[in-house]
């Protein structure tokens, strides 16, 4: 009899904080590295919102709340989804969990079954197809190309549909492309999800981080039928600089948020309360300091991008939202360094890595592996330090 499980066996861990653990390790080792690898912010979380949870920890706030979260934090969900995305809900419709990761983590056990198909566009998120495996059921990676803006469209949806297909996964802005979904480009797609009667997990965490005028649009809103088809995740940790205070939710049919948090109660329970009286705060507080990190990402993207396009053999998409770029790398593959050829994304990233001292993260990850994703969610100052290295380590290949 085996120790371990056969799901434990065959799962990897996430890729992106693995090499920020390894660029860490190095930087502890007395070694400079600039690592575009975490999908951090490097802003401070606001004021207020800290603020916020040091007067609930003074206060006493500090025991166990319903496990799906509390009914204020709900409150102010609702409210940002009226206000921000013209969506009604109920409390009964939304669920606090611990993180974005674990709002998709508790929606694919209570969705998927062994033998239920997931179409999951690549590049993806690197943590949607493991979480799809876990409760089961089969991802079903459906390629796209960087002419069309990374983005999926209905007929290649159609064209990945079988019987066994159960949902979609739609993830605008994108990590790690970028990329955003227009208002028709999602019509097109509630057209197809609601003539196939399958669900649409929209990620919607990267909404606010979106650059020059692109207005940002939840399926959901696009009618009550799709919004009852449609389930939302969500968090605070991209938009208002809270990754390590863990607060993700989800908004969808009741059903299925029942079951969702049916499961929540049975694994982690309630959120951290603390982190929860922060959340409402961030929800229903002044945003100027998202306004001000947002413009400070636009500075950083232009820059990037127009670098990078500026050395010889990458080329790089001109993201609208989230705060990556995506540049194709390719070109340097079958090239050798030291007698050591690179053939892959894996080799490349290694190689940087090694070379350079600059930590990125390999494309095969995120299913594209002529790629390579940075996040400029860094300072100026180490993105250009970090894109000089690039730049010097590539000639060294032969």
């Amino acid at each position: 009899m085996s120790i371990l499980s056969n799901r434990a066996k065959h799962l990897k861990p996430s890729p992106t904080l693995a090499i920020n653990a390894k660029a860490k390790a190095m930087t502890a080792q007395g070694i400079h590295v600039i690592s575009f690898g975490a999908g951090e912010p490097d802003f401070d979380t606001p004021e207020n919102i800290k603020r916020v949870a040091i007067k609930a920890i003074e206060e006493g706030f500090t025991k166990y709340t319903a496990a799906g979260g509390t009914d204020e934090l709900k409150d102010a969900i609702i409210q940002k989804l009226q206000r921000d995305n013209h969506l009604t809900y109920k409390r009964s419709q939304i669920l606090v969990s611990c993180g974005g990761k674990h709002s998709f983590y508790n929606l694919a056990q209570a969705l998927f079954d062994r033998g239920e198909e997931v179409i999951v566009p690549a590049p993806y998120w690197v943590s949607y197809p493991p979480m799809v495996e876990l409760a089961e059921a089969t991802p079903v990676i459906v390629e796209t190309q960087e002419i069309n803006d990374f983005k999926i469209t209905a007929g290649d949806l159609i064209r990945a549909m079988t019987p066994k297909t159960k949902a979609v996964i739609i993830n605008s802005p994108s990590n790690p492309t970028g990329s955003a979904y227009t208002r028709e480009d999602l019509g097109k797609i509630a057209e197809v999800a609601l003539s196939k009667n399958i669900f649409v997990i929209s990620d919607e965490i990267y909404e606010k981080i979106l650059y020059d005028g692109f207005p940002f649009v939840s399926i959901a809103s696009l009618g009550e039928e799709i919004k009852k088809r449609t389930i939302i995740v969500h968090g605070v940790a991209k938009t208002y600089a809270m990754t390590g205070w863990r607060i993700g939710f989800t908004a969808g049919p009741e059903e299925i948020i029942s079951a969702m948090n049916n499961i929540q109660s049975q694994s982690t329970s309630n959120p951290t309360s603390i982190s929860q009286k922060a959340a409402v705060e961030a929800f229903n507080g002044p945003q100027h300091e998202v306004d001000k990190m947002v413009s400070a990402f636009n500075e950083r993207r232009n820059y990037i991008v127009d670098r990078l396009n500026s050395i010889k053999g990458i080329s790089c998409y001109k993201p609208v939202g989230a705060f990556y770029v995506f540049p194709n790398f390719s070109s340097y593959y079958g090239r050798s360094y030291q007698g050591k050829k690179i053939t892959h994304s894996s080799e490349l990233a290694a190689f940087l890595l090694d070379v350079a001292r600059v930590a990125v993260v390999p494309g095969i990850e995120f299913g594209a592996d002529a790629f390579q994703r940075l996040s400029y969610a860094t300072s100026m100052e180490a993105i250009k330090e970090g894109l000089n290295r690039i730049e010097e380590a590539l000639k060294k290949l032969e």
